[in-house]
């Protein structure tokens, strides 16, 4: 077994020195495999259906990747389109690849999968017992699914299927990111030990690099062992930012679960080989009872506005965390008052995050903070968004002259940098599930298109 897998870059869109890339191609990789998407930005792409990175920062990135799989006539793979991996997400990016082989006169066979969930499916899960939950996982209930947009996480064998037909570009729904580099050695073969850990390494591309960035890593695949080394021009890594990337995104380093079972890294090793590669062995994978797919979920929870200020006043910061509590009830009757009764203040929320006392570990701040200023970040939420402007707007009037007993007269409590302060940040989601199916078999969730580009 000699296997060679490039991964170009952590997140198509997120860009790389073409010099990189070139790099890998000049090593005749076997097959290119790309992320495009993630759940670390929040549940926005997911409910929303818009993709993070914009459309020019994905076409500029896909055109080299499909110019270079042209070159080798390899497997050009990628998953989770869109961000998310909506059902949109693949076709949009489906429509940016054939706009791109028609400006430069390129063919290939392409292959899409689907990872959308309808709620009928969920609901039949639901009522089997066949949705588990996660750790932290919110309690959900079966009309969830109705509101709720869904996507499954495939493993290899969707892709696996396509390969074996001979698809040259994949472009698939949400998918498990060490599966996009672990599904052709794996259909060859390879031990899955090393191939689950390889898939691990370079899965975010050359963010186990030093410095860490947005470009690519090459790996070999043997045997008994890996090599991963960096493309780039000035990166290196080393035997500790390799073993350090099994944490990223884990709780637990030595054990990753992926739908068909669990990468163990207890008795890996990692060697450097030179500056730039690092040689791993010793990985190994334990085969699951059955077989799981992760779903995540998305819904609209409201509409929001949000007002950014600051203050140094040493004693206005002393004096916030009792008066916004006041503040709050003001609000209330405020709203009641000024919509005659039309909204209730319930469906309304008012938030103030206190930045420079601990606001990034809500509450769990080891030791009190004595901040020499606060940056103040308020968000109002309401079902639609003239409301929460409205609300808004007195809200921000509101904070800026927060009574201080400490001091006669009137006072400016919050200074704000914007003319008007109240932004309107539009539709607001949630993530609704961290749960898995079980009981299924590794392709029934996913459907899958095929054409000639």
């Amino acid at each position: 077994m000699d296997m060679r897998i490039l991964a170009p870059t952590g997140a198509l869109g997120a860009g790389f020195d073409t010099a990189a890339l070139d790099r890998g191609v000049a090593a005749g990789p076997h097959v290119i495999a790309c992320d495009a998407g993630s759940t670390d930005s929040g549940p926005a792409a997911l409910g929303s259906g818009t993709p993070k990175l914009s459309a020019q920062a994905v076409i500029r990135d896909l055109r080299l990747l499909l110019k270079a799989r042209d070159t080798l006539q390899v497997p050009l793979i990628i998953g989770s389109c869109g961000t998310s991996g909506r059902d949109d997400g693949v076709d949009w990016v489906a429509g940016l690849a054939r706009t791109i082989a028609a400006e430069n006169n390129l063919h290939f066979k392409l292959g899409l999968i689907y990872s959308d969930q309808p709620a009928e499916r969920l609901q039949h899960l639901y009522d089997e017992g066949r949705i588990r939950p996660l750790a932290n996982a919110p309690v959900i209930e079966r009309k969830l699914f109705e509101r709720s947009h869904t996507v499954a996480m495939m493993g290899v064998e969707p892709l696996q299927e396509l390969l074996r037909d001979g698809y040259d570009v994949i472009l698939a729904g949400r998918a498990s990111d060490t599966a996009l580099f672990a599904a052709l050695p794996h259909l060859n073969g390879a031990d899955p030990g090393l191939t689950w850990h390889m898939a691990k390494t370079i899965e975010c591309g050359a963010a186990c690099a030093i410095p860490p960035d947005a470009n690519g890593l090459l790996v070999t695949l043997r045997d008994d062992h890996f090599d991963v080394t960096t493309l780039a021009d000035g990166s290196r890594l080393t035997p500790r930012s390799v073993a350090a990337h099994t944490l990223y995104e884990n709780a637990d380093p030595f054990h990753i679960a992926e739908p068909s079972g669990t990468l163990d890294t207890t008795h890996a090793t990692y060697e450097a080989a030179d500056e730039r590669t690092v040689r791993v062995r010793g990985s190994r994978y334990i085969e699951a009872d059955g077989y799981t797919n992760k779903l995540e979920g998305a819904e609209l929870v409201g509409y929001q506005t949000v007002i950014v200020g600051g203050v140094r006043d040493k004693v206005v910061i002393e004096r916030l965390p009792e008066l916004l509590p006041m503040a709050k009830k003001y609000f209330d009757a405020k709203i009641l008052d000024v919509f005659d009764g039309r909204v209730d203040p319930d469906t309304i929320d008012i938030n103030y995050r206190l930045y420079g006392t601990g606001t990034v570990l809500a509450g769990t701040e080891p030791t009190p903070l004595q901040p020499q200023e606060l940056g103040v970040l308020i968000t109002v939420t309401a079902p639609d968004q003239s409301t929460a402007h409205a609300i808004s707007t007195f809200v921000a009037h509101a904070s800026s002259h927060l009574p201080i007993p400490e001091y006669d007269g009137l006072v400016s409590t919050l200074a704000y940098p914007y003319s008007p302060p109240e932004m309107d940040r539009g539709p607001l989601y949630r993530f609704t599930l961290n749960h898995v199916a079980t009981g299924v078999t590794p392709t029934e969730l996913f459907r899958t298109t095929t054409e000639e580009v």
